[in-house]
């Protein structure tokens, strides 16, 4: 008997149902709000930093899925791969076989990552560092682990008891006795290891909310200090590694920097497979692994499947062939400099700052009457209302998908793929200075800030 399916067909038929099926069967929340801020497009088709819609508009993508799509949509280098994968009918995951793949990612990966000998494989950002955490407590046998206030590491338990943003924790207790310190202050870090129960501090180089980087000789300071008392470094590169900052990992840019655990994720997939990597030290994975009836003491059963681990070595050869960190040096350091030079020209605009590509964008109180009435209704409405009224007019006018770094934060960060060119600098500059012009004149995007005002207090 022969089984058809035609997803062709499928997506033909029901495709025009795609918010519809959302509300019903999914996070009904997510279609209200994407209707409500007007972001409910209708995406046909993608290719590298762009989509199209049905009517052939195509849209500049500053977000790659949060970061997942590093080399962009469909790669043509990344696809082959998985097709040659596909076609090659593997016996994949047998559990009780040892499958090259795995191990040549693993060898590739760690050939940009010097000081660290093992990978534990795994699916996504989140189970990165759950491994990390788990394997820190194993290797000092110790339970509590630092945090920097205003992280994000992830929302599964474990990673959420590591989380610095209270609205993800909310309602979610009791969670792991971790404990957050203030990022860049040595002597709470210090103080907390005094106490001789710690067993990592888990520290974002840049941070995701805001775009916050470590303070200059932080990771470095933090290190010793953590050595001296026994105690590991968890960098967590799940959104800064492969790239994104300018350097393979975002550390890197501080010497003398080596972490004991790395978490990995989000573009090693090739935005196809889920797939993350936790890379550690020799003596921490044999600690954890310390016997053969310990063989199976953390797996996970989609752990180095063959698509997975064929997207990463596709990834990495695309990366080492096409020079992207180099790439993101010069496109990053393009497209920050010429949204520097303009906090000079808008009173609206407070900061500019970040590493690469991955850019946070802030705004502030105006010192114009005019413009600072106006700030202030906003801000008595709920906080990060101008920036949302930034990210909409550019979706809406001018075609560019964006984000709001953090909730009640005004800061839009970018994060696009890794790919984008000087005419996407040049077409997102544009499109930023003449929302900046309206905001700045009293346009349109103040009747939409109205808008805002009113759905925020009927939320309260």
């Amino acid at each position: 008997m022969t089984t058809e399916f035609d997803l062709g067909a499928l997506l033909a038929e029901r495709g025009a149902e795609r918010y519809e099926l959302h509300s019903k069967h999914l996070n009904h929340q997510l279609p209200r709000m994407l209707h409500t801020i007007g972001f409910d497009k209708v995406y046909e088709r993608a290719e590298g930093a762009h989509f199209w819609d049905a009517d052939g508009n195509d849209y500049l993508d500053m977000l790659a899925g949060f970061g997942v799509m590093g080399l962009g949509r469909h790669h043509p280098v990344v696809r082959k791969a998985l097709h040659d994968v596909l076609d090659a009918g593997l016996a994949d995951l047998t559990r009780f076989d040892c499958q090259p793949l795995p191990g040549l990612l693993a060898e590739r990966l760690l050939a940009h990552s010097p000081h660290l000998d093992r990978v534990f494989f795994g699916n996504s950002g989140t189970e990165a560092v759950e491994t990390a955490l788990k394997f820190a407590r194993r290797a000092t046998g110790r339970q509590r682990v630092l945090y920097c206030e205003h992280s994000f590491h992830g929302l599964t338990t474990g990673s959420l008891s590591v989380n610095g943003e209270e609205g993800f924790r909310d309602g979610f207790a009791p969670l792991l006795p971790d404990t957050a310190v203030p990022l860049g202050d040595l002597d709470a870090l210090a103080r907390e290891l005094k106490k001789g129960d710690v067993a990592a501090l888990i520290v974002e180089p840049v941070q995701g909310k805001g775009v916050h980087e470590t303070p200059p000789g932080y990771l470095r300071a933090a290190q010793e200090l953590l050595h001296r008392h026994k105690a590991l470094l968890i960098a967590d590169e799940v959104q800064t590694g492969l790239g994104r900052t300018g350097d393979f990992y975002a550390y890197q840019h501080e010497a003398g920097v080596e972490p004991d655990l790395v978490c990995v994720a989000k573009a090693l997939s090739g935005g196809y497979v889920p797939v993350s990597a936790t890379l550690g030290k020799d003596w921490i994975f044999k600690k954890v692994y310390s016997s053969i009836d310990r063989v199976l003491v953390h797996s996970a059963s989609f752990g180095s499947n063959a698509q997975a681990m064929a997207a990463g070595l596709a990834v990495l050869s695309v990366m080492e062939n096409e020079q992207t960190v180099a790439h993101v040096r010069t496109v990053g350091d393009l497209l920050k400099s010429r949204l520097a030079a303009l906090t000079d020209k808008y009173e609206l605009l407070a900061d500019v700052r970040g590493r690469g590509l991955m850019i946070g964008i802030e705004f502030g109180r105006p010192k114009s009457l005019k413009l600072r009435g106006r700030w202030t209704m906003l801000q008595a409405a709920r906080k990060g209302l101008f920036a949302q009224m930034v990210v909409v007019p550019l979706l809406q006018r001018h075609r560019i998908l964006t984000q709001v770094s953090g909730d009640h934060l005004e800061v839009i960060k970018l994060i696009p793929p890794l790919v984008i060119d000087e005419a996407d600098v040049d077409r997102f500059v544009d499109a930023f200075t003449a929302v900046m012009d309206d905001a700045h004149g009293g346009g349109l995007m103040w009747d939409f800030g109205k808008t805002l005002v009113k759905q925020a207090v009927a939320n309260r």
